[in-house]
């Protein structure tokens, strides 16, 4: 029995826990072949599990989103055995340490500068000509509200997030006489481990579950009419 995404390819970063993992499954689920990028093995096997019991297939790339000479690799290695992406939603993020912007160490700065803007920029480079290839090709990249709000302490997460906002939004100008469509998606307070890091004494069963915000984010991915 066919699935609507049968013959689809979908890449998912931040997929060995959480949204991504959630996001993965879903796809996999409605027949796609997910390429899952995470730097936890087990995770991504965990993932991987999942995605197969729900009758999809998959294939795991166990990276950290910081080596971005790997990334590069991405796009060609996809283009030999697929030559097109049809949809790529960028899930991985690293929150870093809250505080003041005065006391923040340089080298998780980077850190989370490298994992949450540049790794996004870096695939963007290396997927596009697999995106360009597909006939109704969607990026999805998720942000939070902490970007857009006047929030202490919130650091290099909150400026990492500004930077994804603007980038997809270029990017989505340059490709504008293209069938590949760039989408921002704030899935609201979920409960992942990111959440509970920034709120430790949060309750997480009052939040919605990952799987929750994934079928939002997988719907607005597949309705061809979303802005």
């Amino acid at each position: 029995m066919s699935r609507p995404l049968d013959g689809r390819v979908a890449l998912v970063t931040g997929a060995s826990r959480g949204i991504g993992a959630a996001v993965a499954r879903r796809l996999g689920a409605q027949g796609a072949h997910v390429v899952l990028v995470a730097r936890t093995v087990g995770g991504l096997e965990e993932t991987d599990d999942a995605v197969r019991k729900a009758g999809g297939g998959a294939t795991l790339v166990p990276v950290d989103l910081a080596e971005h000479a790997r990334l590069d690799a991405l796009g060609p290695t996809l283009w030999q055995r697929w030559q097109h992406l049809d949809y790529f939603v960028a899930a991985g993020a690293m929150l870093g340490t809250l505080g003041p912007l005065g006391h923040g160490d340089g080298d998780e700065w980077d850190r989370v500068m490298a994992v949450n803007l540049t790794a996004n920029w870096r695939l963007i480079r290396t997927l596009e000509p697999l995106q360009r290839r597909a006939p109704a090709a969607r990026a999805m990249f998720l942000t939070c509200a902490a970007c857009r709000a006047e929030l202490p302490f919130w650091g290099a997460y909150a400026v990492s997030k500004a930077g994804l906002e603007q980038l997809a939004r270029t990017w989505q100008a340059e490709l504008r006489r293209t069938p590949v469509r760039v989408l921002l998606h704030d899935p609201g307070p979920t409960a992942t481990a990111l959440r509970a890091s920034a709120f430790p004494g949060e309750d997480p069963a009052s939040l919605p579950t990952a799987d929750a915000a994934a079928a939002g984010i997988v719907a607005r991915l597949l309705d061809e009419t979303a802005p």
